[in-house]
């Protein structure tokens, strides 16, 4: 059973959306409504503050690319991060990828590490994994660090509140030349020599309303520290008026449309991989905790799925054993063929005790379906950015 404080903060989303009417949501936004005006003048004093450079910024010395976005979540960030990372490895560099970890738990006990020299360093980021090996599962790296972990080989994952701590612990302890800083838009301690933003060709301003009023971190202008700009979830279709919309912003950055696609589906316990026609004429039962569970929906009922029953928990949202287990004896009960997860939310399943029904997750990964010579542009351009830049003393920039 979900919480009292779970069931506001669902009602406080459905009022944020629109999604319910009344006094009380009237009072609500209205309130919000009013705190957003304030919002918007911190980030405007935040942002000026960083361009005066009254507050300081790091510079790490290596090559730094931030991918990111105007809004809170939904964007589709994690596959770029991967697709990204991936291809960048690919091609010789090694790659680290600093995130924040967002409702990880702490560590039971600190990680350890040796420098070369065999001795402890001290002041670590949690390490998820090292691009050889993973030292944390899903609880302590969090849900996306865990799947971004487990889906790349030679690419670090790094987890920690201070990306410049991530970044320096790269640089020294892994030799990485190149450090992907996720959901890096508003981080502005660390010097971004790249800014990729992302916009969901769906709802690309959100509910073009800054928080907390709406979805939106900064204003739409701000697409204009962009050096490239990512279209995400086009579902095929032509993005002329958004893209017209974003050049009132931005008139150089190279924009790249794509589509999150769906590959396969994966059995979240047994591994077992089914193709996507298997899902046709299925009774399905969908269950998620991401920001726009509707856009993941969509997806399995057009891949022909009848989607009978659909939960829906906040984003991030860690599921219990008895509330799964409750889950899929009802499913059950409605003779539900199967249950469709995402793959982010697969990672924190806990194995019920009786699988009456199946639980898969979908497989999505990046489609370019426009720019595909921008994109390829930007890797090379990446790529021949050399790592022999000497970074500043540590001591000057902490």
């Amino acid at each position: 059973m979900k919480s009292r404080l779970d069931e506001f903060k669902e009602w406080g989303v459905d009022v944020v959306f629109g999604r319910v009417r009344g006094f009380r949501a009237w009072v609500l936004r209205s309130l919000l409504r009013v705190l957003s005006f304030f919002f918007f003048l911190v980030v405007k004093v935040r942002l000026l503050l960083f361009r005066r450079r009254l507050k300081t910024v790091h510079y790490l010395g290596t090559l730094v690319i931030s991918i990111g976005n105007l809004t809170t979540g939904g964007t589709g960030k994690t596959p770029v991060v991967e697709l990204l990372s991936r291809t960048l490895a690919a091609r010789g560099r090694k790659v680290a990828i600093l995130t924040r970890g967002y409702k990880s738990a702490d560590l039971d006990e600190p990680q350890q590490w040796l420098d070369k020299k065999g001795n402890p360093v001290l002041n670590l980021p949690k390490i998820a994994s090292d691009g050889r090996k993973r030292y944390l599962g899903p609880l302590h790296s969090g849900d996306e660090p865990f799947m971004l972990a487990r889906n790349l080989e030679q690419v670090a994952v790094l987890v920690d509140k201070d990306r410049v701590k991530s970044g320096i612990f790269a640089i020294e302890q892994l030799e990485s030349d190149t450090l992907v800083l996720d959901d890096g838009m508003q981080y502005l301690k660390l010097k971004h020599e790249i800014d990729i933003v992302l916009v969901d060709c769906g709802a690309p301003f959100g509910t073009g309303v800054l928080l907390p009023r709406g979805t939106m971190r900064e204003p739409r202008s701000s697409l204009g520290r962009a050096s490239y700009i990512i279209l995400t979830k086009s579902g095929g279709r032509p993005q002329e008026s958004l893209i017209a919309e974003i050049r009132k912003y931005n008139r150089v950055a190279d924009i790249i449309v794509t589509n999150h696609g769906a590959k396969y589906l994966e059995n979240i316990f047994t591994g077992e991989r089914m193709p996507l026609d298997w899902l046709k004429d299925k009774w399905v039962a969908c269950m998620s905790g991401i920001a726009r569970p509707e856009s993941f929906e969509k997806i399995v009922e057009e891949l022909g799925a009848h989607v009978e029953i659909r939960r829906r928990y906040p984003d991030h949202f860690w599921f219990k054993q008895a509330e799964l287990e409750n889950f899929v004896q009802r499913c059950a009960d409605r003779a539900m063929d199967l249950i469709v997860t995402t793959e982010k939310d697969a990672v924190r399943f806990l194995n019920p005790d009786e699988m009456d029904v199946p639980i898969y997750f979908l497989r999505i990964e990046i489609d370019i379906l426009e720019g595909a010579e921008h994109w390829d542009r930007m890797i090379n351009r990446f790529c021949s950015l050399g790592s022999d830049r000497l970074a500043p003393e540590w001591s000057d920039v902490l």
